[in-house]
């Protein structure tokens, strides 16, 4: 069984040699592992380092239009029967891959797992675990569970349900989780530590974390229709940071105010949880 595995990368010449060489141990136990970079013409000293790894990866460096293009194209070639992501700040834990191929050669009616990971920092230090949860659907639609390179599915699910959607610049790996939740497709959840997630103050998540939520609440309505209140609420709260209130009931009324104008922006509609959360906010304020 091959397992291919995209990497989008651009200017991450501090980590990319780690993430291939987590790659790389995976396949101590014979297993057949294609690694695809796609690099977006970094500047940083990353080429070098592509070269150097020639003889284990494939590689091409040129001009594209986000990481989601990038990613796509990696899709367009991988020719193994499982396919991985794991971006260029990322890497696996050790034995993952052949734990993922087990799982599925002895459950052949499984298309897609995910597992639990870790957040490290620059020096790879734990941080914390990331706050993966057991499938559910619904639950999706609330938080994103899924730590995007614990994520592992058969060729087919691309041949079925399509591509990472390239006009997402930041939640691409949420709304392909939520497409094929949509679609009827079951995800499975391996109770190991599969991955490791980079959490950093230039990732381009948390740098941006405005635009990352407007984005959101975009792919939710084009997707299902509308924003889930605990969306908007996170818009709402991104849009008030943003504005460095220091004093708390400045912040409370701003936080009503972005929630309600939000609702009505992105939905048309006040929900009436939104509606009763809304009274709690302001009679604990009251209170206060």
């Amino acid at each position: 069984m091959k397992i291919s595995i995209i990497t989008p990368s651009y200017n991450q010449s501090a980590f990319i040699e780690r993430t291939i060489q987590s790659v790389r141990i995976q396949a101590h136990s014979g297993l057949s592992i294609e690694h695809i970079i796609f690099d977006a013409c970094s500047a940083d000293g990353t080429i070098d380092i592509l070269r150097d790894y020639e003889d284990s990866i494939r590689w091409k460096s040129e001009a594209d239009e986000g990481q989601a293009d990038a990613v796509n194209k990696g899709f367009s070639i991988a020719s193994g029967e499982i396919i991985g992501w794991l971006n260029s700040d990322d890497t696996y834990e050790p034995g993952a891959v052949e734990c993922v191929v087990k799982f599925f050669k002895n459950n052949p009616d499984v298309d897609i797992v995910y597992g639990e990971a870790n957040h490290i920092d620059v020096d790879d230090s734990h941080i914390e675990v990331y706050p993966s949860e057991n499938w559910d659907p619904e639950r999706l639609k609330q938080t994103c569970f899924i730590c995007q390179p614990t994520v592992f599915f058969r060729r087919q699910v691309l041949e079925e349900y399509g591509n990472l959607d390239a006009s997402l610049q930041y939640c691409m790996d949420y709304e392909f989780w939520l497409r094929l939740a949509k679609s009827g497709k079951e995800f499975v959840k391996i109770n190991r530590i599969l991955a490791n997630s980079r959490f950093y103050d230039d990732n381009k998540t948390l740098g941006s974390r405005l635009k990352v939520h407007h984005e959101i609440c975009l792919m939710f309505r084009n997707l299902h229709g509308k924003v889930p209140d605990r969306w908007l609420f996170n818009y709402a709260h991104a849009k008030v940071d943003d504005f460095k209130l220091s004093n708390s009931l400045y912040r409370l009324t701003a936080i009503i105010f972005f929630s309600f104008t939000s609702s009505i922006y992105w939905n048309r509609a006040i929900s009436s949880d939104m509606m009763r959360q809304m009274f709690l906010w302001c009679k604990n304020a009251l209170k206060a």
